[in-house]
């Protein structure tokens, strides 16, 4: 089993969401981040004000666990779904995930994803 943690864009969260659902990857968890990157920030320009910099940006991380067979499609589905092609889309990290257990019924593995 793999857990990928996905940073995305705030705005891409429904599509990304909707995407994976479509193709029977239901079970997820979203975590408010702030953070930077490669974009660096922005900086913002008011009426009459000095220019001032927003280095730490709102993000989404989202965090879905799936089998080693499933890993390769949630990758794409997600990379596709979160994609607009600017600086600032995000990152998509994998890890291994040792093992599951489903609460309610003590089932282990696999079948617990």
């Amino acid at each position: 089993m793999k857990k990928i943690e996905a940073i995305i864009r705030p705005e891409k969260l429904d599509d990304v969401k909707h995407a994976l659902a479509e193709k029977g990857y239901i079970g997820l968890n979203i975590v408010g981040v702030t953070g930077r990157g490669v974009q660096k920030g922005i900086v913002h320009v008011g009426r009459g004000s000095a220019p001032y910099s927003v280095d730490m940006l709102p993000k989404v991380k989202l965090e879905v666990v799936v089998t080693d067979a499933k890993l390769d499609e949630a990758l794409d589905i997600i990379q596709k779904a979160a994609w607009t092609g600017n600086i600032g889309d995000g990152k998509i990290f994998v890890m291994p995930v040792e093992t599951a257990i489903r609460v309610r019924t003590g089932e282990r593995g696999d079948i617990a994803v």
